[in-house]
C-alpha cells in the first residue's frame, strides 16, 4: 500500500503593498496587521495537524507567514526561491491601474491570457510553473508519506492547483480566488491527487476580513 503525502499550500497573508494594490512580484511589503492576524488564525487551524516540514518562499513576507503558522512547534523552515512569486520586471512596484495605464495589452495578457504575458525582466507564466512543479516533485519523492507545508504567493499556488486540476493555463484566474493566507490541502497517492481544500478561508475569524 502506498504512502498517502498530504501537501499544505498557503499563500502569505496580507500586505501594506496588497492593501495599495501594487505589484510585489520578486520585492516586498511587510505584513499588515491584518496578514499577521490571518496567519495566527491559519496557525492555530491547523494546531492539531502534523507537520514534518516548512517549506517558504525566500520572500519575507512568506517567511514571516511561516512563522507565526508554525508558531511554537520544533520545526525548521525550510527557505525556497522555487516559491517564490513571479518576477513582474518592470511593473514592480507599480500599482495595478498604472500598469495596466502603461502596458494594456500586457495588463489584459497577465489576467486573460497569461501564456502570453511578458513585460521587460518578467518571468513567464511557463517559467514559474515549472520551477515550482520541479520543486513540489523533488518534495514529494523526499517527503514521501509526511505531512509538508509550503507557505508562497498567489501565482505560484495557482499554478500548481492548476497543476494537479489539469486545468488549462487560459483558465488559471478563474475561481477560487486566492485570499490572503487561504489554505489548499492536498492528498498525494501514488496515482491520484485529492484535493481537499482550495483557497479555503474557514479559520478567518470574521467574514468581513476577507479582503486582500
Amino acid at each position: 500500500m502506498s504512502k498517502i503525502t498530504t501537501i499544505y499550500l498557503v499563500r502569505h497573508g496580507q500586505t501594506e503593498w496588497n492593501v495599495e494594490q501594487r505589484l510585489q512580484g520578486h520585492q516586498d511589503s511587510p505584513l499588515t496587521e491584518l496578514g499577521i492576524n490571518q496567519a495566527r488564525w491559519l496557525g492555530e487551524a491547523l494546531q492539531n495537524e502534523p507537520l514534518d516540514a516548512i517549506f517558504a518562499s525566500t520572500s519575507q513576507r512568506a517567511c514571516r507567514t511561516a512563522e507565526l503558522i508554525r508558531g511554537a512547534r520544533d520545526i525548521a523552515i525550510i527557505p525556497n526561491e522555487s516559491l517564490k512569486e513571479i518576477n513582474m520586471g518592470v511593473w514592480e512596484g507599480r500599482t495595478q491601474s498604472e500598469a495596466k495605464e502603461q502596458h494594456a495589452e500586457q495588463f489584459d495578457y497577465f489576467w486573460n491570457d497569461p501564456e502570453l504575458f511578458r513585460v521587460e525582466g518578467s518571468e513567464t507564466f511557463g517559467d514559474v510553473s515549472q520551477r515550482g512543479v520541479d520543486l513540489l516533485n523533488q518534495i514529494l519523492v523526499e517527503w514521501q508519506g509526511k505531512s509538508v507545508l509550503l507557505v508562497t504567493h498567489t501565482v505560484v499556488v495557482k499554478l500548481l492547483m492548476a497543476y494537479f486540476e489539469g486545468r488549462p493555463l487560459k483558465q488559471l484566474w478563474e475561481l477560487p480566488y486566492i485570499h490572503p493566507a487561504c489554505l489548499c490541502k492536498l492528498e498525494i497517492h501514488a496515482d491520484r491527487a485529492n484535493i481537499l481544500l482550495h483557497g479555503d478561508i474557514g479559520h478567518y475569524r470574521e467574514a468581513s476580513e476577507r479582503r486582500d
